[in-house]
């Protein structure tokens, strides 16, 4: 569950290492965030001599969060982290690679190039 003055970090090589949800975008009334949703954020914390810089307003995807989630065929789903990755308007990754396992509900909610570009697809 991210909400609003999340941190989270960055899974792909982007630039941004820490960013802080600002708003989860979907509904007006929107409170907290699972995985596959999109949220606004600012950079915290960046790599320097990168195209992102810090206090930049981004748009990330949530990958991983500490809050467990059940499929439903029953399995809990759950992370040591909260993490995203920086995307553009289109949905594209703006990094070309993506750390760690990404949960496979992403591919239903049409992230298939994260998907792709992870090592591990849970």
């Amino acid at each position: 569950m991210i909400q609003s003055q999340t941190y989270l970090n960055i899974a792909d090589n982007s630039g941004a290492r820490k960013i802080m949800c600002i708003r989860v975008l979907g509904a007006s009334n929107r409170k907290c965030a699972h995985i596959g949703d999109v949220i606004i954020a600012i950079i915290k914390e960046a790599v320097p001599n990168m195209p992102l810089e810090k206090s930049e307003v981004v748009r990330a995807v949530v990958i991983r969060t500490c809050k467990e989630f059940e499929r439903d065929n029953g399995m809990m789903i759950r992370s040591d982290d909260n993490a995203a990755v920086v995307i553009d308007q289109e949905g594209n990754p703006k990094g070309t690679r993506v750390f760690g396992p990404v949960a496979q509900e992403l591919r239903q909610l049409n992230f298939t190039k994260i998907v792709s570009l992870a090592p591990e697809v849970l």
